[in-house]
């Protein structure tokens, strides 16, 4: 059976927003609501992260909310338990986006399993190695119906884009930018050039760019030139000090979405 983010790849080709926040915050309990919203209010993908008290590729916007979500009592357990009823709410493809030590924390056959109970479709795990993943935890993944997204930069060399084509059962995360997360806005000519070139090596498995896509300008630039963007940082700028988070997740998706 297709998980839920093949699917919505298979129908849906075009301009998919995907939309990133740290599970956990602002409030502990905010988790199911955010999804909700995010659902409801036009996200094609949602991609939780798992607070990480050493994130490699996060920018300070995104780990300020990691370290808040911890001090807030947020632990991997924690977050399946607010999962554990989200597929009576949702069937927007749900993501995980967290760091391989955690899994190997927690265990990586209880993490997969508790994902398959909760109904989430797909990983990303940066500091995961291709090489280690193809020997040792594919099959895993692959059994379980759980797609797992690899990253690309701007520095990747082809040999290795093409290895993470074949690998990548998700989509591939096309770093907009060398520098982490939040850090810039705004798209340059030069950043253009680059998905021209990823654009033209017609990879088979679908393309979602991220960092430094802020708003409606940058989501649609970054949308002609892959099958869609994520937002990261700047949503959860806009959840800080936000009481009511539905209201506050609906009125950011709007921004982007609406003309």
């Amino acid at each position: 059976m297709l998980n839920r983010l093949t699917k919505l790849f298979e129908n849906n080709r075009e301009n998919l927003l995907t939309v990133y926040f740290t599970a956990g915050y602002p409030k502990l309990d905010d988790t199911e609501t955010i999804i909700c919203s995010l659902a409801e209010s036009g996200a094609n993908i949602i991609e939780i992260g798992i607070p990480y008290s050493d994130p490699l590729a996060d920018g300070p916007v995104i780990q300020e909310s990691g370290m808040a979500a911890i001090d807030n009592g947020m632990t991997l357990q924690v977050l399946f338990n607010q999962l554990t009823d989200i597929r009576t709410k949702t069937q927007v493809p749900l993501i995980l986006m967290g760091y391989f030590n955690q899994l190997l924390q927690y265990g990586v056959d209880k993490f997969l399993d508790e994902c398959v109970k909760t109904g989430i479709d797909g990983l990303i795990i940066p500091d995961l190695p291709l090489m280690e993943y193809e020997q040792f935890y594919k099959d895993k993944l692959t059994q379980r119906n759980i797609s797992i997204s690899f990253l690309i930069t701007p520095q990747t060399e082809e040999s290795r884009i093409h290895k993470v084509d074949a690998l990548s059962t998700g989509f591939i995360y096309v770093v907009s930018d060398s520098s982490i997360t939040g850090m810039k806005t705004g798209i340059s000519n030069q950043q253009i050039s680059y998905f021209e070139r990823i654009k033209s090596l017609q990879l088979r498995t679908p393309q979602l760019i991220g960092f430094g896509i802020s708003d409606r300008e940058s989501y649609l630039t970054a949308s002609k030139y892959a099958n869609g963007a994520i937002i990261g940082s700047a949503f959860i700028k806009h959840l800080k000090d936000k009481n009511e988070v539905d209201n506050a997740t609906a009125d950011f998706i709007n921004l982007i979405l609406k003309p």
